[in-house]
């Protein structure tokens, strides 16, 4: 059971790092009005487990933080892997 415990902190690890990597390529891209990462890819990947790492490239790189969907749903995604991850552990 290790062994699981030890591969989804690392899938988490390096979900939330994907995640944080694509907030700020996709802010990168809009200041150079270039093509853009589609929303339903940044909330999939948030929703998949990468929720901390898109909270924090919001934050970090004050990106999307105007749009509702991100305003509710990044943190609600938060609440969701927090309450899993402690059924899981507890």
């Amino acid at each position: 059971m290790a062994i699981y415990i030890q591969l989804l902190w690392v899938f988490l690890l390096l979900v939330n790092i994907a995640s944080f990597a694509l907030y700020g390529s996709d802010k990168v891209r809009a200041r150079r009005d270039d093509e853009r990462i589609p929303e339903r890819v940044l909330l999939g990947v948030a929703l998949l487990g990468g929720a901390l790492g898109a909270g924090l490239g919001m934050w970090l790189f004050r990106h999307k933080t105007r749009h509702w969907r991100f305003v509710v749903l990044v943190p609600l995604f938060m609440l969701l892997h927090l309450y899993l991850l402690c059924r899981l552990f507890f």
